[in-house]
């Protein structure tokens, strides 16, 4: 590398531009984990700091053979944020070339963030939820929220979704993402009536706002799919005994930290299992689904991967 080499960053923007669809996204996630599988991809279990200050502070790794790259993603979540503006995780991606380690690219790391966790749950949802879900239940109506709509409104025929939150300014965003997709949205007074009586239900508490565990799986009801992107910190693990289906991320991953996301003796698999049809979502039309995860380092690669690979076609068209 000279000093000459200029390192492009892709930014919000450009990741906007692409157009970038829940089908875009499946299919790489389920291509990297057969990598996986094959030993082709690679990822480490993520790293994790907790400062006494409440910050959250975590980096994830993960590197493929075709195409060679390397994906690094650094993260810090800070409630404190918002009292000056800012959004509360801030993250950025390095890319580099697997084979070389020549730096390709720096990533937005929020957007990479917020759309790998929605296509994470997209890719359990395609093996664990009923095709025809026309309803949805949303704990949390922040970014991951709004990443979760649009992705699920593109595989499911969604009709209306159901909101309960903590701020207002982000339940109005919530509410006016739908209504532009043609969906109707209510507003509810607690958490049990957002997740009751829906086909589908994402949690997205933040790291910050989880005090204790408010949210039972008795209340889900037959037939619903879950998605818990919040590390099912705002669930009674207990209840997810009752479960006809419990998937992970990544059992590996699991193993090695030392605070479960769930009671293990509870947990049926993970997607890998899943892709590889080592265990089947659903068995029934009323079976209750789950899916809760910490974040996959292959997702950060995956998605990683997508948007270098659109931004070069970009170039290629200029």
């Amino acid at each position: 590398m000279t000093s000459a080499h200029h390192i492009p960053h892709i930014s919000e923007a450009d990741l906007l531009s692409f157009g970038i669809k829940a089908q875009d996204i499946i299919g790489i996630v389920e291509h990297l984990i057969r990598g996986s599988q094959s030993h082709q991809v690679w990822s480490a279990p993520k790293a994790v700091i907790n400062p006494p200050d409440g910050r959250y502070i975590m980096a994830t790794l993960a590197a493929m053979d075709d195409p060679p790259l390397v994906a690094t993603k650094s993260l810090v979540l800070n409630e404190e944020n918002l009292d000056v503006g800012l959004p509360q995780i801030n993250s950025l991606v390095t890319l580099l070339h697997g084979v070389t380690g020549i730096p390709l690219a720096t990533i937005d790391g929020n957007w990479i963030t917020a759309v790998r966790t929605a296509g994470l749950s997209a890719v359990a949802a395609k093996y664990m939820a009923n095709g025809d879900a026309s309803s949805i239940g949303f704990v949390g109506t922040g970014v991951q929220a709004r990443s979760h709509l649009p992705i699920f409104k593109d595989m499911f025929p969604l009709q209306g979704i159901k909101v309960f939150g903590r701020g207002r300014k982000n339940i109005d965003v919530l509410c006016e993402a739908a209504d532009a997709l043609g969906l109707t949205a209510e507003v509810v007074d607690t958490a049990q009536d957002a997740v009751q009586g829906v086909d589908l239900v994402v949690t997205s508490v933040t790291h910050t706002g989880v005090t204790g565990s408010f949210l039972d799986a008795d209340w889900l009801s037959p037939g619903c799919f879950l998605s818990s992107v919040d590390l099912g910190l705002p669930w009674h693990t207990d209840s997810f005994a009752g479960l006809d289906r419990l998937v992970i991320d990544d059992l590996a991953q699991e193993e090695a930290l030392p605070n479960k996301l769930a009671n293990p003796a509870d947990v049926d698999g993970d997607l890998s299992g899943l892709i590889s049809d080592q265990i089947t979502g659903r068995t029934n039309a009323n079976d209750r689904t789950a899916f809760v995860f910490r974040g996959h380092a292959l997702g950060d690669l995956a998605l990683s991967a997508l948007a270098y690979q659109k931004f070069q076609e970009n170039l290629d068209k200029a």
